[in-house]
């Protein structure tokens, strides 16, 4: 490897474990700005879904890890990283990345004012990260019991979403396109919190949903199974959608109980359910 490749490899650990320091779980990047390590399942005749519980590396953002020994580790094993990412969605910041495109010919900082004027929201200071071509990464932060997924464009033309299983650059990586670098003022800043209606833009869009009928006494009984039926990692995006549409309907301060009744039964903790439910009630303008 040439020197100067070892140099940035050293760099981008560098600024990788400044990062870990601050609660940010990172993952080595080659300079096409994907994961260095390439997946142990490449091979597999018939390979099955696996977020790193074979205990090997080579799993993209599932390998992200705020552990110095563990960030030394990762980078040891791909030699040839030039850059490093930042796990989005996962605590203690539960980071969202709004990407902000230069090269779909849109003016997405345009997109994203005409947005905050229509929405009554304004960005925070926050990190701010500026892209080799031009565009910005803004870093915010969000509530840990939604889950933000990934996106490309449905927010606004030229505005990309990094959330839950997605990943950031981070400023000081070294890619084909040049160098990440955060803009001068805001690389000591947190993450600021997401404006609320910002968040709710963020959101995935309700699925059409047919409740089986409801009886006198089985008012909302649809939402509830809907909420029984989650698997462990939908278990609080299930709750938060139900909670939002009971509320939207008006029916939502009559299936708080029978909501927690249905989030315990899949594995939530009681607080957990309540602060997801009470999300939602302020999501949707709920006032006691």
């Amino acid at each position: 490897m040439a020197t100067t490749d070892r140099q940035a490899t050293t760099l981008a650990l560098a600024h990788a474990l400044s990062a870990a320091e601050r609660g940010l779980a990172v993952l080595p990047l080659s300079r096409t700005k994907l994961p260095a390590l390439r997946s142990p399942h490449r091979d597999d005749p018939a390979p099955s879904p696996c977020h790193g519980q074979c205990g090997r590396l080579g799993h993209g953002v599932y390998d992200a890890s705020s552990d110095p020994d563990r960030i030394r580790e990762l980078f040891a094993a791909a030699p040839w990283a030039t850059g490093y990412g930042i796990a989005c969605g996962l605590p203690p910041h539960h980071l969202i990345g709004l990407d902000l495109d230069v090269k779909t010919g849109t003016d997405s900082s345009a997109a994203l004012r005409e947005l905050a004027l229509r929405h009554l929201f304004t960005i925070p200071p926050t990190v701010v990260v500026v892209t080799p071509s031009g565009g910005r990464h803004l870093w915010l932060s969000g509530p840990p019991e939604l889950v933000v997924p990934n996106s490309a464009g449905r927010l606004a033309p030229g505005i990309d979403v990094r959330g839950a299983g997605g990943y950031l650059v981070g400023p000081g990586s070294r890619t084909a396109q040049g160098v990440y670098a955060a803009a001068p003022g805001t690389a000591h800043l947190p993450p600021a919190p997401c404006p609320r209606s910002l968040l709710r833009l963020l959101l995935p869009p309700p699925r059409a949903h047919h409740p089986a009928p409801q009886t006198a006494d089985g008012h909302g009984q649809g939402l509830v199974q809907f909420v029984l039926a989650a698997h462990e990692g939908q278990r609080n995006t299930r709750l938060f959608w139900a909670a939002c549409r009971a509320y939207e309907d008006g029916i939502g301060p009559a299936l708080v109980t029978p909501l927690i009744d249905a989030a315990l039964h899949t594995g939530l903790s009681e607080r957990e359910a309540r602060t997801t439910i009470a999300s939602a009630a302020r999501l949707t303008g709920y006032r006691p």
